[in-house]
């Protein structure tokens, strides 16, 4: 597929049901290379999901309170930003052990998306539950344990993702529609020169979690737009739309041997009787073909350098 995209190609795309569990609010995919599984995350509920493509399990762990995200660690365990704060969690006991609570983290406000940077540091953002007050900030929890503050001000952090050479950091807080870009120092995990690349017209729903592949265009999950998009930052060119049978589509990540498996995520919350005979599946964890490969998931606490630095 070239970098333009191939509408016919792309319009060919349909999504595969793999779970029909109509997830409240499932988020948070992301492919752990190791196991060749993949976690999400169900927020509200509470729970960890593992997702095994080779025979259809999906093994569920509770973690006590919301969980807005999780990632693979180097150790093997998972690591999971909560309603309060980061944790690590072990998968063969379940056993939960929490880390760090942001200074100042106000009660009224819990994780959402996020994920690790090619150094190993997790990237994780918050939000007003009510979805109000601008009260939310982007963290980075380095694998020493140590905590910065990225991004302050924010309404709902959702989607983040780096650039094929990493240099480049996109990130999303839903209400404003906007993709914005900060250049970003691999070596110090910070942002810099804030720029937007993307605006998402009301049409199309709001722009939830986001994912990127290696011909560096952007997957944007469409929260009340049925649908998944493909976007070039460099033009801020809608490239192309896949509709979905859920109204509340809200993240997705590559996965699969070749990374050339997109894995879905949607919710059922907001959704009357109407809309659910529409879009019968929200709440299901979806997978299509992409035609491209997609950006690996990092793991917590290791290094993987750039595609350029090899």
């Amino acid at each position: 597929m070239t970098e333009s995209g191939s509408r016919e190609t792309m319009a060919l795309m349909k999504p595969e049901l793999l779970l029909d569990v109509h997830a409240e609010l499932g988020e948070g995919p992301c492919w752990d290379a190791r196991r060749g599984v993949l976690h999400w995350v169900d927020i509200h509920a509470g729970q960890v999901h593992t997702y095994d493509p080779r025979n259809g399990a999906d093994r569920v762990l509770a973690a006590g309170e919301a969980v807005g995200c999780v990632v693979p660690a180097w150790n093997g365990d998972l690591l999971l930003a909560l309603r309060s704060g980061f944790a690590r969690l072990d998968l063969q006991s379940g056993a939960l052990t929490r880390l760090v609570v942001p200074p100042n983290h106000p009660p009224a406000n819990r994780f959402n998306d996020g994920k690790c940077d090619p150094a190993g540091r997790f990237l994780a953002g918050t939000l007003d539950d009510a979805g109000q007050a601008a009260s939310g900030c982007l963290y980075s929890l380095d694998p020493d344990g140590g905590l910065q503050t990225l991004v302050t001000g924010v309404r709902i952090s959702n989607g983040l993702t780096w650039s094929p050479d990493y240099r480049t950091f996109y990130y999303i807080d839903t209400p404003t529609r906007q993709v914005m870009a900060y250049d970003y120092d691999l070596a110090t995990g910070t942002l810099a020169n804030r720029r937007p690349v993307v605006t998402v017209p009301p049409e199309l729903g709001w722009p939830d979690g986001m994912t990127s592949d290696q011909e560096g265009m952007l997957w944007i999950a469409m929260w009340g737009g049925a649908a998944l998009t493909r976007w070039n930052p460099r033009t801020g060119q809608l490239l192309d739309t896949i509709p979905f049978p859920a109204w509340n589509v809200t993240s997705c990540v590559f996965g699969g041997p070749d990374l050339g498996d997109l894995y879905v995520t949607s919710a059922c919350m907001e959704t009357d009787a109407d809309c659910l005979e529409r879009y019968p599946h929200s709440g299901g964890l979806f997978r299509l073909r992409a035609g491209v490969t997609g950006m690996p998931t990092y793991v917590f606490g290791e290094y993987s350098p750039p595609a350029w630095q090899h």
